[in-house]
């Protein structure tokens, strides 16, 4: 005889509770136990960077995994770098120039565990205002450059494009200052011309009149890659699930980040971006997964630049790449 319609309900919940929990265990981690540490902090700095990382933190791609994520805000690659090198937080987000320059000088063990942006056309450019001594990239040589801390990617963008163009940047004054206040020091003379990434790159053209000089997404650096996800070699060791589920939640959201309806509203939020800039803005090129060749030419021209000494391979900075399947 055929089963009454609630025994039938029963057995089709209980069914989907089972395949549930079974998703929910294998997302947790890749052996089914739980992540070792399912509450972590990651050291970020406020940019469009981080519009997939907001994706996975408030689209639940994060909590999917087993992982609960604090974001720790400073004012630089170079402070989020130093506030997980220093184990205030457990990764960080910064550029890649940093993390192999501290790789380089030895002053800490990083290991990569996810992409975050490449450099797409238009979305970082050197920028100058009318009243400003820099007209065009021939002008640059020995002004007043904002960039946002030495050796990040501003500064080695920046110095890329010049030589592509046969200016010395020997004679440069570098004007390391947070991303926020460019547009006005550019406005108030105190500097000739400024590296810019989105949003700010809309928001001085707006407040400042700021025009661009040069693509620093051009030539020898065109999809250069940007920023990522590192820890130290320390943390990786002693929390793998944990990483792994990082690296999936990433993937996840990197991959609806694509929907610009979904990450516009993230960046006016958590960015502190007007809502008519968001909309005109250039977005980076997002990623999730680490590929050692596209991610050597960091090293490469850091130490085509002089910036390292020494050839750093960059596939051994990088972690096991998790995948969703």
């Amino acid at each position: 005889m055929p089963k009454p319609a609630t025994t039938r309900r029963f057995a089709v919940l209980a069914l989907a509770v089972a395949l549930l929990g079974g998703c929910s265990q294998r997302s947790g981690s890749d052996s089914g136990g739980a992540v070792e540490k399912p509450s972590i902090k990651v050291a970020i700095f406020a940019a469009v960077d981080l519009a997939s990382f907001w994706l996975a933190q408030e689209g639940g791609y994060f909590k999917a995994e087993g992982l609960t994520v604090q974001a720790d805000v400073g004012a630089s690659g170079q402070e989020a770098l130093n506030r997980m090198t220093g184990g205030q937080d457990d990764l960080a987000l910064s550029t890649y120039t940093l993390f192999f320059l501290a790789k380089g000088n030895g002053s800490a063990d990083v290991k990569l565990i996810a992409d975050a942006t490449s450099a797409s056309p238009r979305s970082n450019e050197l920028v100058t205002v009318p009243n400003s001594p820099v007209k065009t990239v021939n002008d640059l040589g020995g002004k007043r450059i904002a960039i946002s801390s030495k050796n990040a990617a501003s500064d080695v963008l920046t110095q890329s494009v010049m030589r592509d163009h046969g200016i010395s940047s020997d004679k440069v004054q570098w004007v390391p200052m947070p991303l926020p206040e460019m547009g006005a020091a550019l406005a108030q003379g105190k500097v000739d011309a400024a590296y810019q990434p989105e949003p700010f790159l809309t928001q001085s053209a707006k407040v400042a009149g700021a025009y661009p000089v040069v693509d620093a997404a051009s030539g020898s650096t065109q999809a250069f890659p940007l920023t990522g996800f590192g820890a130290t070699a320390k943390w990786v060791q002693d929390h793998p699930k944990t990483m792994r589920a990082f690296q999936r939640a990433m993937l996840n959201a990197t991959r609806a980040a694509v929907d610009r309806a979904r990450i516009e509203p993230l960046v006016v939020r958590n960015a502190k971006v007007d809502q008519d800039i968001a909309s005109l803005m250039v977005m980076p090129a997002f990623g999730s997964t680490l590929d050692a060749r596209r991610i050597q030419r960091v090293p490469d021209l850091l130490q085509q630049l002089g910036v390292v000494q020494t050839k750093i391979d960059a596939a051994s900075m990088i972690v096991p790449q998790a995948s969703t399947g």
